[in-house]
């Protein structure tokens, strides 16, 4: 794996992390020793990943999965669906236009633009996630590999809500990003924060590491040498509180906590007052970026 911030492949510190989550695999993040960014050394392969995915419990792929936690989520993403849509036009100054969802999963949030007036078009790599969000909003859901051809300048906003961290090459994207976007668009990246008060008290055990699903973990300063290195320009940060209530339950629940989700609820609450006062330390961190030339 090659530094996608510095292209170097100089390795610093090292972290074995488990899958908490499916396989209870172990696998280790390094920390380049140029710029700080951490990334899971020698993780499945295209080709292989796949079955990392593979269980009913993987939220943004299924619609249909039960239990408490499930339930939070799908209620957590309703009360979120507003909220992104509203950020989104008050800071692209626009009430509709053309909307591309990287990664849009079921289709709930390309559903909720549509609904208020936005042309919106989606990309999946999950095959029965695509069908689920084609059915759901009648758009043009893609394979990623048909990315390419979309015509250049021809989106006001793209977002990739917490998408960036799974690619193997995230470099080929943010290029892809840099075409598609008109030059007075906004792109809109959701990501989770390895350097948040929860990522730091949990340790091994932090749900947003989710390796190998993720293959990049972010920080504000690392993403901002990574967007700036692709033509972008980081214009507003705003945090995304229910992450940190979640991710917390889901920590909880790998330690095999009891009471799992009032021990998170609890613990993510504290958290997210901590973070009022310093938003870069906040679970999960939503950056605006927009092309550097309109700067």
């Amino acid at each position: 794996m090659i530094c996608p911030v510095c292209d170097q492949e100089k390795i610093g510190e090292r972290l074995e992390v488990t899958d908490h989550f499916l396989s209870l695999e172990k696998f280790e993040l390094v920390k380049c020793a140029c710029c700080g960014m951490v990334y899971t050394d020698n993780p499945p392969s295209p080709a292989e990943i796949g079955k990392y995915y593979d269980s009913e419990g993987y939220l943004s792929h299924n619609d249909n999965a039960t239990g408490p936690i499930s339930v939070i989520y799908r209620e957590a993403r309703k009360f979120m669906l507003a909220r992104k849509r509203k950020a989104i036009e008050k800071l692209s100054g626009l009430k509709s236009g053309y909307l591309l969802d990287i990664g849009c999963g079921t289709g709930h949030f390309l559903e909720e633009m549509s609904k208020y007036g936005w042309n919106v078009e989606g990309v999946e790599i999950n095959e029965i996630a695509r069908r689920q969000a084609a059915l759901l909003t009648s758009a043009n859901i893609l394979d990623p590999l048909e990315l390419t051809g979309l015509p250049s300048n021809s989106f006001d906003v793209i977002t990739l809500w917490h998408v960036l961290e799974h690619f193997h090459d995230p470099r080929n994207y943010m290029e892809e990003i840099g075409r598609l976007l008109k030059p007075k668009g906004i792109c809109v990246v959701a990501l989770p924060n390895i350097h948040s008060f929860d990522a730091i008290h949990y340790g091994d055990f932090w749900a947003a590491y989710d390796v190998p699903r993720h293959l990049w973990h972010f920080s504000p300063s690392t993403f901002e040498r990574f967007a700036t290195k692709y033509g972008f320009s980081i214009f507003k940060i705003k945090p995304l509180p229910l992450d940190t209530l979640f991710i917390s339950m889901m920590s909880e629940k790998h330690k095999k906590s009891r009471l799992p989700m009032l021990k998170g609820i609890f613990i993510g609450t504290w958290f997210r007052l901590k973070s009022i006062a310093d938003i870069k330390r906040t679970s999960s961190l939503i950056y605006f970026l927009r092309h550097k030339i309109e700067e």
